[in-house]
């Protein structure tokens, strides 16, 4: 089963490997008889509990991190383009750039899970805690450092292009007072694209280095 933990967490590994393996298990009777040390029992309840969560965390990043990721990331993307083209409005309320201010931060952060589910599948497969799969495989084939570079620095661009044309606004107004609804409908995607340009950058070169072994 090749077994890596070495705390109180051992004992759900041995679990979670026999059912990833396939293995069966059984019940076997026994009896318990109270030992004779006096010391104080060692099980901390707080740390050794946390110890076996974080562990279990490393066998389901896809209800951890990438369903909650996707889901984050469409509701930002789609929100974002929405406000972007124009404000939502309600009888009582309407939803502007404010609220794209927002739903740009969910878009982010719902990448940045989709991101670490990434990077805690490969350092679980790598470090033998999960089983290698095809998909596996073909993941490494799909996703590499030179695809994942490009990508980024055309974000890069795409941000870098909404800048100059929010500063070509500014500069139609002599660089005056600008009229804020118009001006952040540009400048709030090119800050998102420029910061998920960086991000992709580093998750490509942290995500190959993970993938050494591979």
């Amino acid at each position: 089963m090749n077994l890596k933990t070495s705390g109180m967490e051992f004992a759900s590994e041995m679990v979670v490997k026999t059912k990833l393996n396939n293995l069966s298990i059984a019940e076997v009777p026994t009896k318990l008889h109270k030992d004779g040390r006096t010391r104080a029992p060692h099980l901390k309840t707080w740390s050794d509990g946390w110890r076996h969560l974080r562990f279990l965390m490393l066998y389901a990043p896809n209800w951890l991190f990438l369903y909650p990721g996707i889901l984050l990331a469409l509701i930002g993307l789609l929100m974002s383009i929405i406000l972007v083209i124009n404000p939502i409005e309600f009888s009582n309320f309407t939803l502007d750039i404010h609220t794209l201010l927002y739903t740009s931060a969910f878009f982010l952060v719902g990448i940045q899970f989709i991101i670490f589910y990434g990077l805690t599948k490969v350092f679980a497969v790598e470090n033998e805690l999960l089983p290698k799969s095809n998909r596996y495989n073909k993941l490494f084939k799909f996703i590499n450092l030179e695809k994942g570079l490009i990508f980024g620095f055309i974000l890069l661009i795409i941000g870098v292009f909404l800048s100059f044309k929010g500063l070509a606004t500014w500069e139609d107004t002599d660089f005056g007072h600008l009229d804020k609804s118009t001006t952040l409908r540009i400048i709030i995607p090119a800050i998102t694209t420029l910061q998920l340009g960086i991000q992709t950058i580093l998750f490509s070169f942290f995500f190959s280095v993970l993938g050494l072994k591979k």
